[in-house]
């Protein structure tokens, strides 16, 4: 469907058929649809008006009223499809096309410094063996074209620039090559032209040339001469290719994107539609791009943040095992004093009551020193006791993860 239309023209179209059958027409919303109508000053028919035209009421037609002071008497519908997308690009994608309806970018659009100095590179440039020539130099647009090429990308690199300006994006050169940007995303592009290859076809100078040096070639021969061994060579002097600059140019933007990998990126000359006719698309593709680079970086935000949280459980699991570990070998050395303790009560209760004889000198000792022995288990086991073998072994504080050292990752 056509691209441009005067008012008069979408006036008629809009009262030819009801909005939402026209809206998938242009593959919008009749949201969308009602708010270019809007910005044009454009009356559409009222709620049940096309349900009386059916019935064979009599309904009259809203006059489209005159054009005023600041809205553009042509309505541009820029490119588009209705598609499965995350709401937020595809609200993007709906609001840069009104934006887009708004304004036609006018053939001569005002020349941009980054695409003056860009196409004055390339023209003092020379050509490479494919016959194009480029520019990739620090803050200039990344191009590699034919010469006969570059009074017509001069034209649609501008007309980009104003379109997308448009779209609240601006053409800066202060990276490495001259990019979009809306202050929050930066699009870098390019622009390059297709070659054509073809099986190269020899001259008649060539083929000429050719069979003068075989019949030099051959004399050498004859006579045995070194130099018809020297350089001997079956294949032919010329190349097995041509090629050849086709005229067909392709803009496009190096973005890569996580999540949402279907956003267009690229526009190519065609039969009919030429890159320059195509800046109002581009410049919608630029804002789409846009919404889906920061819709991106909001995602990558939140698998970051989910990662970091994923690392910190794990860690955080790995530590309360390490101090439980370490907890549970200090409880065996309090399971071990408590053991020795009783079993040094259990002993001396015993011998003491059955000590008394005078034959039983050395039991007598021996209950002493196991009691002075059980004095010092009593005292390992009191809390006194305990708590020094705690603060040795750095456990049940907040040294409790002392010599805890998680790898990388939590894992």
């Amino acid at each position: 469907m056509k691209q441009r239309y005067t008012r008069e023209e979408f006036y008629e179209l809009v009262w030819s058929k009801p909005l939402t059958h026209l809206a998938k027409d242009f593959s919008l919303s009749d949201v969308a649809l009602h708010k270019i109508c809007r910005k044009h000053d454009i009356p559409n028919p009222p709620l049940g008006w096309w349900a009386k035209h059916a019935a064979g009421h009599k309904v009259k037609r809203t006059p489209l009223p005159k054009l005023k002071s600041g809205i553009s008497d042509t309505v541009v519908i820029a490119g588009g499809e209705l598609r499965r997308e995350p709401d937020e690009i595809a609200s993007a994608r709906e609001q840069a096309r009104i934006r887009a309806s708004e304004v036609e970018v006018a053939a001569d659009a005002p020349a941009h410094p980054i695409v003056t100095k860009s196409i004055a590179k390339l023209r003092t440039a020379k050509p490479s063996p494919f016959g194009l020539v480029s520019v990739s130099q620090h803050g200039l647009i990344a191009i590699e074209i034919a010469s006969a090429s570059i009074d017509r990308i001069e034209t649609c690199l501008n007309r980009i620039v104003a379109a997308a300006r448009l779209q609240g994006f601006e053409l800066s050169g202060k990276g490495e090559r001259a990019a979009f940007t809306d202050g929050v995303v930066t699009i870098p592009f390019s622009l390059k032209e297709a070659v054509k290859r073809s099986k190269h076809v020899p001259t008649e100078q060539e083929l000429a040339d050719e069979e003068k040096r075989r019949k030099q070639r051959d004399r050498r021969w004859a006579r045995n001469s070194l130099d018809s061994i020297v350089g001997f060579t079956f294949s032919n002097p010329w190349p097995e290719w041509d090629h050849s600059p086709t005229g067909q140019v392709a803009f496009e933007m190096d973005v890569y994107l996580r999540y949402s990998s279907q956003i267009r990126r690229s526009f190519k000359d065609a039969k009919i539609q030429r890159l320059e006719n195509m800046a109002a698309d581009i410049a919608v593709a630029i804002a789409v791009l846009g919404a889906a680079m920061r819709e991106d970086d909001r995602k990558a935000e939140e698998a970051r943040l989910r990662e970091e949280e994923a690392t910190r459980r794990r860690i955080e699991a790995k530590r309360r095992a390490y101090i439980e570990d370490r907890r549970s070998k200090v409880l065996g050395e309090v399971f071990a004093r408590l053991e020795r303790r009783d079993q040094l009560r259990l002993v001396i209760s015993q011998l003491t009551a059955e000590l008394g004889h005078d034959d039983s000198a050395r039991t007598v000792e021996f209950v002493r020193w196991a009691r002075d022995v059980l004095e010092r288990a009593e005292q390992r086991m009191s809390v006194a006791g305990l708590e020094a073998l705690f603060e040795t072994e750095h456990v049940f504080g907040e040294d409790d993860d002392r010599g805890f050292y998680p790898s990388v990752g939590g894992w």
